[in-house]
């Protein structure tokens, strides 16, 4: 495979290129030929210079896929309706961990328990959205984008760093994976995408690698798109060069808890914050639809929970350890939770409003919202009452400093006043 010098005018545009996707080299794919009409509003914020209020802060997003059971990890066992509800899998008042105003999360949730008791994490209540789906793949596309019953092509992390920082930043955006998230989508920022940092190169046939090695040399041609091909191959080469060296030098003694769940992506996201990556939005998964409980729960969930919750007190013990916990705040989502109602199989079926939690050493930690009622259900369903980009409206604008977070979500969603 050869590269061709041209000077001749062409009209493959640096969007064309992004669109149609230079996979292999990380840069974004499918973005939308006509941006949404908040473009307008981004592009004016981003020039008035404030979106720089915490440069020092990074915002990591933690996906549970599947549609985690809220219900049964955030238990409100002073409510007789949840074991009306649950005869079956409900879970005791005696086992709980015990919070506050009757409420008490599943067993397995020690690891929240002590971040939850030293004030690091919040429980926001009953977050979704209006005419929810029980789809996973249309709701999850709702917040990865935020916006809900509409077809936007860009994620809320991806709009966020281009009102950040419109002119293009290397690695401002990480996403832990085995593919590009849609939440991190972005139209001016190419979010470096890998899953394994020791094989996080450009790998392939001999005639391949060749090519790629030439594409990244240092740009010396006069052609704006050969040019930009070469700084994408270049950026790349160098990425991974630098994940790979910082991951392999990385040690560190504390215990994310078992491999599975996103414990190995978190010990990632803390090994290159401490090698100095100038990375302000990390994203992980728990992915391959986990949570998604219809049969026999009860066990299956508890060794879920337990992988998530011991990862982020890991997590949290380790950025304490480098001197990095006060910089960090962590988001987690699932698409939905689950129907209010057990099922016959000793499971639960895909529902609608969940809690979403954060977790922070300047959080105000605690229960934040009104919890759904378990008596006034929409076809056994409960009904939200947070919309969950009041949750984004709090990350983007209390959290990361940038003062219109409607202008990245497409209306005005207070925030929670979780952070000072």
């Amino acid at each position: 495979m050869s590269v061709r010098r041209s000077n001749a005018p062409t009209s493959v545009s640096r969007r064309d290129l992004l669109r149609t996707g230079f996979y292999g080299l990380g840069v974004s794919a499918a973005l939308p030929v006509v941006l949404r009409n908040t473009s307008d509003a981004l592009a004016a914020h981003a020039l008035a210079g404030d979106a720089h209020a915490h440069p020092e802060r990074i915002l990591v997003v933690a996906e549970l896929s599947g549609g985690n059971d809220g219900l049964n990890t955030v238990v409100p066992y002073a409510d007789d309706a949840y074991y009306r509800l649950r005869p079956t899998i409900g879970i005791p008042e005696a086992q709980l961990l015990k919070l506050e105003d009757g409420y008490g999360f599943h067993p397995s949730l020690v690891g929240f328990q002590q971040l939850y008791d030293d004030g690091r994490m919040a429980v926001v209540h009953g977050c979704g959205y209006d005419n929810p789906s029980l789809s996973h793949f249309t709701s999850m596309g709702y917040w990865h984008t935020a916006a809900p019953n509409s077809g936007e092509k860009l994620g809320w992390l991806g709009r966020f760093a281009d009102a950040r920082s419109p002119k293009p930043q290397e690695n401002l955006i990480v996403n832990i994976g085995n593919a590009q998230s849609l939440a991190v989508r972005s139209a001016g920022h190419t979010p470096l995408v890998f899953n394994d940092p020791g094989r996080f190169r450009r790998d392939g046939a001999d005639d391949q690698r060749a090519a790629f090695e030439q594409m990244s040399r240092p740009a010396d041609s006069g052609n704006d798109t050969l040019r930009f091909l070469k700084k994408v191959a270049h950026n790349a080469v160098r990425s991974s060069a630098f994940v790979r060296q910082a991951f392999a030098s990385y040690r560190t003694p504390i215990d994310y808890g078992a491999g599975a769940g996103i414990g190995n992506d978190l010990r990632k996201v803390a090994a290159l914050i401490d090698s100095g990556m100038p990375t302000r939005v990390y994203y992980v998964s728990f992915g391959g639809n986990a949570f998604d409980t219809h049969v026999h729960q009860p066990g299956l969930h508890a060794r879920l929970l337990m992988y998530t919750a011991d990862a982020i007190r890991g997590f949290f013990e380790d950025l304490e350890r480098i001197g990095r916990a006060n910089d960090v705040a962590v988001m987690m989502f699932t698409e939905f939770g689950r129907r209010a109602e057990e099922n016959a199989s000793l499971g639960t079926d895909h529902g609608t409003a969940t809690p979403l939690f954060v977790f922070g050493n300047r959080l105000k930690g605690g229960l934040h919202g009104e919890h759904p009622s378990l008596t006034e259900l929409d076809d056994g369903n409960l009904v939200k009452t947070t919309d969950f980009r009041r949750v984004y409206a709090t990350m983007i604008e209390e959290w990361m400093g940038f003062e219109d977070a409607g202008a990245l979500l497409g209306g005005e969603f207070e925030p929670l006043g979780m952070f000072a």
